[in-house]
């Protein structure tokens, strides 16, 4: 009987598989577009991550979980604060850099990316023409999560585990809907924070995450408009017009409505 393989750090990290990920397919190959596919495929790893870590945090809201939450609401922030610094290095990349390899990427774009979707619909977004371009299983995938409550149905549910009543039509409403914001939502809220400042410690996590993927739009708007100016973006996308069409709508409208009632 042959002896089991030691677990080593490549074996159990799969290193060697890894590092065959990355196939430039421009000629020579441009030295830049092996910096290209390895933000990108970053990227979809951060993803991962932040979906794993949102299922996790909606099951500390649901359950009122205070301490746990915070940590996790924690961790989700410093992935997106790495998501924005990892755009200083793709700003390190010119115009004509970008531009010698870009014909090669055909109909591809991270307009493509059903990870992000499924952040995005985790956070609350309720468009499906946002995954009507993505392949089968992927548009699947990520409409299942629209029908699913969203990070703030489970932070209403905290809310209620405070003490704190939230409207029935509110926490029993099709969750597959968009949510809007809520007066009398917001009304609690403020009583909350004035009242249970641990809990609204959780609430000041979650104005960092949305303040977060905020700032990752915008500066993923400036690269790409440095980098390809007005440009029609890779996969059928416009661009720089689109992503800023997509600026300063945060996903969690009642805890900035009620930053001007203090």
């Amino acid at each position: 009987m042959s002896e089991e393989k030691a677990l080593n750090y490549n074996s159990y990290l799969k290193v060697d598989e890894l590092l065959s990920l990355q196939e430039p397919l421009s000629n020579g190959p441009e030295h830049d577009e092996l910096l290209f596919i390895v933000i990108h495929q970053t990227y979809e790893l951060w993803f991962k991550e932040l979906i794993h870590e949102f299922k996790a945090a909606q099951v500390c809201l649901t359950e009122g979980d205070t301490h746990r939450a915070l940590s996790i609401l924690g961790r989700i922030r410093t992935i997106l604060k790495i998501c924005v610094a990892q755009i200083d290095i793709l700003e390190t990349m010119t115009p004509l850099q970008f531009n010698s390899f870009r014909d090669r990427l055909g109909e591809s774009s991270g307009f493509q990316s059903a990870q992000f979707r499924e952040v995005e619909a985790i956070l609350g977004r309720r468009d499906k023409k946002a995954a009507a371009h993505l392949l089968p299983a992927d548009r699947e995938r990520v409409e299942k999560w629209m029908s699913l409550p969203s990070i703030w149905d489970s932070v209403l549910r905290y809310v209620t585990t405070r003490g704190y009543k939230i409207p029935e039509s509110i926490l029993n409403r099709d969750v597959s809907s968009p949510y809007q914001g809520d007066s009398e939502v917001q009304r609690t809220l403020i009583e909350l924070h004035r009242n249970d400042p641990e809990a609204g410690l959780v609430f000041e996590r979650l104005v960092d995450i949305d303040e977060g993927l905020q700032e990752w739009r915008y500066r993923h708007v400036k690269m790409v408009e440095r980098t390809i100016g007005r440009k029609s973006g890779t996969g059928g996308s416009s661009g720089a017009d689109y992503l800023r069409a997509t600026l300063f709508h945060p996903v969690f409208p009642d805890l900035w409505e009620i930053r001007s009632s203090f």
